[in-house]
């Protein structure tokens, strides 16, 4: 591992994530409109299962399923987008302001020594992030489950519901200091060069986690506003 080749490799995903995304957009916008609901729910099962099959199976050459996954997710991305924006004018950009000033907030924050990846550090952070994980995959049983039963205050726009909404989106930020430090690790040490994708990889689901939970928050804040 380099850090040059992990930049390109973070170059390749995210570039594939954001021209799919922007194609989503472009399609929805000038032929119909319904294309993006399609692409948000396919993009979002066809990412759940590309993630589940890279951790489970660890492939020896994960690239493949790596470009899918982005072309997966920026199909989400794309039609999450622009299903929020037709609600709330202007919550894109400012989730996107949100995303990039995460993102740099905590590589500050990490480059400056400030949060160390130490093992209990690791060890908390992943813990909440598989509790969140389990509290997801509950929520999307239920969904589709006939009868609209959901998981409580997770989806509400309520004090409750913007408060859990801030505690996930805290943990989410706290994986990039997780994501940080493994490239980092993976550098020094000189870890094969496949360890590059999956730095690029893990940072990229992560930024993704961020973006979608800042779309989340500022939508509930606005829709108190109302």
């Amino acid at each position: 591992m380099t850090y040059e080749g992990v930049m390109q490799k973070i170059g390749i995903l995210f570039g594939t994530t954001l021209f799919v995304a922007a194609m989503v957009l472009y399609t929805a916008l000038t032929i119909d409109i319904g294309i993006a609901f399609t692409a948000m729910m396919g993009g979002m099962f066809g990412g759940i299962a590309i993630m589940l099959a890279l951790f489970l199976i660890r492939p020896k050459n994960p690239v493949p399923l790596m470009m899918t996954y982005a072309v997966f997710e920026g199909a989400f991305i794309g039609g999450i987008s622009l299903f929020f924006e037709s609600m709330y004018e202007g919550i894109v950009f400012q989730a996107g302001i949100g995303t990039l000033s995460i993102v740099a907030g905590m590589y500050g924050l990490y480059a400056s020594r400030i949060i160390k990846a130490t093992p209990m550090f690791q060890r908390v952070v992943i813990s909440l992030t598989l509790g969140i994980m389990i509290l997801y995959a509950i929520s999307i049983i239920l969904y589709l489950i006939p009868g609209s039963i959901q998981v409580p205050f997770l989806h509400t726009s309520g004090p409750i519901g913007i408060g859990l909404t801030l505690f996930i989106l805290v943990v989410a930020a706290l994986n990039l200091v997780l994501d940080f430090n493994f490239i980092e690790n993976g550098i020094k040490q000189r870890t094969p060069k496949v360890g590059e994708w999956w730095g690029a990889f893990g940072l990229l689901v992560t930024v993704i986690w961020i973006y979608v939970e800042m779309l989340r928050l500022l939508s509930k804040v606005r829709s108190n506003m109302n």
